[in-house]
C-alpha cells in the first residue's frame, strides 16, 4: 500500500501540470505567463490574395501582429524560425538585403537560419547576418574551422519573474544539400538539440524552448525524447500544432498567412532541494486576414517596392510560344522555359549539353503566346542566384546524373532535369537506376567512355538535389568566376528577340 506521503506525491503528480491542487510542499517559488510568437519560411514582403479573396501575410500585416502581442502581454518572445532570404522576386535583385532590413524593425528575439538562408552562397549569409539587428541562434552553425559563425550564439537563459527560460536555435542540418553554404557546417540537429537543451538545465533553465529549422521527423524524435517543453519549428510550409501533454510542437505555415501565439502559464516549485516545473500551453492561430496592416511598415514596404518596380518593367523578349513554370509541369515533364533555360546555358558555355533541375525555376507561372518577358519575369523564375559551371563528365557518369533526375517519376521532384544538346527517353515503370532507355548528344548515341562538357548549375555541381556524379566530376569552370545563370538568361532572351522555343521530344516516357 501507498504511504500518505507516497499518495500525496502520486496524487500531485497527477493534477499538478493540471493545474489544480499542490500540497503544501510543493507551493510554487515563482510563476509567470509567457507569449511565444512563431513566424517562418516567410518570403514576400507584399500581402497575397489567396483563394477566398482576401488578402494575407506580408511584413505590415506580421507586424501588426507581433506589436498588438507585446502591447497586450508582459513576457513576449518573437521567433523566427529561418527561411527569409530567398525566395522571393525582390531577393533576386538584392539578395535579401531588404528582408533583412524590413525584420529589423519586427526585432525578433530569436532567429535561426534555414536552407534559403544560403542560397547566395556563404559570402551573402554572413553579410546580411552583419546587418541584423536582431539576436541570431544556431548551435549547429560552424565555420569550417569548427568556430561558432560570428555574430551567432548557441543557447541562452532569462529570467522572467523568477522562471528562468532557456532557449537554443538550431539550423537546418541539411542546408548544404539543399542550398550553398559552401563550407560551412552543420552539426546534427536532434543530438545537437539534446546537447544543448541538457546544458540548459544544467545551467538552471526551468522550461527550455528549441527554435528549429528541421524536418518534422527530427522535430518528433526531439518530442518522443522529451529534449525540451516547446519546440518552435520552420521548414514544412504547414500550420501545425501539436501538444502530447509534455512537448509542444508548433510550426506556422509559411509567409505569414497565419502566425502562431503560445500562450504559457509556468509555475515552478521546489521538491527537496529540486525546482519542479509545471506548465500549461494555450495555442492560437492567427489568420493574417483577420488583420490590419500596420501603417509603418507598410510605408516601408511600399518604398522597396517602389524603387525595385522601375527597374523590373524592363522587356527582355516576347514569347510566340507557351512557357510554363508551375511545379506539375517543371518537376515532372520536359517543359518549353526548361529547354529555353537550358540553352541558355549551353550556348553561353559553348557547351555539349546542359541540365538545370526543375526545382531551380520557381515562379509557377504561365506565360501564353505574345506574352512580354521582363526582367522581374526572370528573377522570379530564378530567385537563387546560381551560377552556370562547366563540367568534364564520362558518358557514364551523365547516364547515372539523368538516372537519379528521373528517378521520382511519376512524383513532382526539384530534380527532374531539363536538358540542351541532349535526348533521353526513359522507362517510369522500370525500377530506380534502371530506368534510361537510351540517350543522345548531338543526335548521337552518348559514348559510356567518351568525356562531354556540360552546363550544369553550380547548385548541381556541388551535388545538390543527389546529383552525386556531378559533384565528382573535373570542374572547368570554379564557382567564383561562373557567370550567373539570371544574366546567361536574360542575354540569351535579348539574342532570340522572340521566344520560339517548344518542348521538342528531349526528355520522353516510354
Amino acid at each position: 500500500m501507498l504511504s500518505r506521503r507516497g499518495f500525496l506525491a502520486t496524487l500531485s503528480a497527477f493534477l499538478a501540470p493540471l493545474g489544480y491542487w499542490r500540497p503544501a510542499w510543493a507551493q510554487p517559488v515563482a510563476s509567470t505567463k509567457l507569449t511565444f510568437v512563431l513566424f517562418n519560411d516567410f518570403y514576400l514582403m507584399n500581402e497575397q490574395v489567396l483563394g477566398d479573396g482576401k488578402a494575407r501575410g506580408g511584413f505590415a500585416r506580421l507586424t501588426a501582429v507581433v506589436k498588438a502581442e507585446r502591447a497586450k502581454h508582459r513576457n513576449v518572445i518573437v521567433a523566427h524560425g529561418g527561411d527569409t532570404l530567398s525566395p522571393s522576386l525582390m531577393s533576386g535583385f538584392d539578395r535579401g538585403k531588404h528582408i533583412v532590413a524590413l525584420t529589423n524593425m519586427i526585432a525578433p528575439d530569436i532567429f535561426v537560419a534555414g536552407n534559403h538562408e544560403f542560397d547566395f552562397g556563404r559570402d551573402t549569409f554572413l553579410e546580411r547576418m552583419r546587418e541584423a539587428k536582431f539576436p541570431l541562434y544556431g548551435a549547429n552553425l560552424r565555420l569550417a574551422n569548427g568556430k561558432p559563425v560570428p555574430g551567432h550564439k548557441d543557447r541562452a537563459i532569462f529570467d522572467f519573474d523568477g522562471v528562468k527560460l532557456g532557449l537554443t536555435g538550431i539550423a537546418y542540418e541539411k542546408s548544404a544539400r539543399l542550398s550553398s553554404p559552401e563550407d560551412l557546417q552543420f552539426l546534427p540537429c536532434v543530438e545537437t538539440t539534446k546537447e544543448q537543451a541538457a546544458h540548459l538545465r544544467k545551467e538552471g533553465a526551468d522550461f527550455v524552448c528549441a527554435v528549429l529549422h528541421c524536418d518534422r521527423g527530427d522535430a518528433f524524435l526531439l518530442q518522443f525524447a522529451q529534449a525540451a517543453e516547446l519546440l518552435l519549428t520552420g521548414h514544412t510550409h504547414d500550420l501545425f500544432i501539436q501538444y502530447d501533454g509534455q512537448v509542444g510542437i508548433v510550426e506556422s505555415g509559411y509567409d505569414a498567412i497565419y502566425v502562431t501565439c503560445i500562450d504559457i502559464d509556468i509555475s515552478v516549485s521546489m521538491r527537496g532541494d529540486r525546482r519542479v516545473t509545471t506548465w500549461w500551453p494555450k495555442f492560437r492561430a492567427i489568420d493574417t486576414a483577420d488583420v490590419t496592416p500596420d501603417p509603418e511598415m507598410a510605408a516601408a514596404v511600399a518604398r522597396y517596392q517602389e524603387d525595385f518596380s522601375r527597374e523590373a518593367e524592363v522587356v527582355i523578349a516576347k514569347t510566340a510560344v507557351e512557357l510554363d513554370s508551375r511545379n506539375a509541369t517543371i518537376r515532372t515533364r520536359e517543359a518549353a522555359i526548361g529547354n529555353l533555360f537550358a540553352d541558355a546555358m549551353r550556348v553561353s558555355m559553348k557547351a555539349d549539353a546542359a541540365v538545370i533541375n526543375g526545382g531551380g525555376i520557381r515562379a509557377g507561372k504561365v506565360y501564353a503566346p505574345g506574352s512580354e518577358i521582363r526582367l522581374k519575369d526572370i528573377l522570379a523564375e530564378l530567385p537563387f542566384n546560381n551560377r552556370v559551371v562547366v563540367v568534364e563528365i564520362s558518358g557514364a557518369d551523365l547516364l547515372l546524373a539523368m538516372e537519379n533526375g528521373l528517378a521520382q517519376v511519376p512524383v513532382p521532384a526539384g530534380r527532374f532535369p531539363q536538358v540542351s544538346g541532349m535526348k533521353v527517353a526513359f522507362d517510369p515503370k522500370q525500377p530506380m537506376r534502371k530506368r534510361v532507355v537510351s540517350m543522345e548528344i548531338a543526335g548521337k548515341p552518348v559514348e559510356p567512355a567518351r568525356v562531354y562538357r556540360v552546363a550544369i548549375l553550380d547548385f548541381l555541381a556541388r551535388g545538390g538535389d543527389d546529383y552525386a556524379t556531378f559533384r565528382t566530376a573535373k570542374r572547368v569552370t570554379p564557382d567564383a568566376d561562373a557567370p550567373l545563370l539570371a544574366n546567361e538568361v536574360v542575354r540569351y532572351l535579348k539574342s532570340l528577340g522572340t521566344v520560339k522555343t517548344a518542348a521538342e521530344g528531349r526528355i520522353v516516357s516510354r
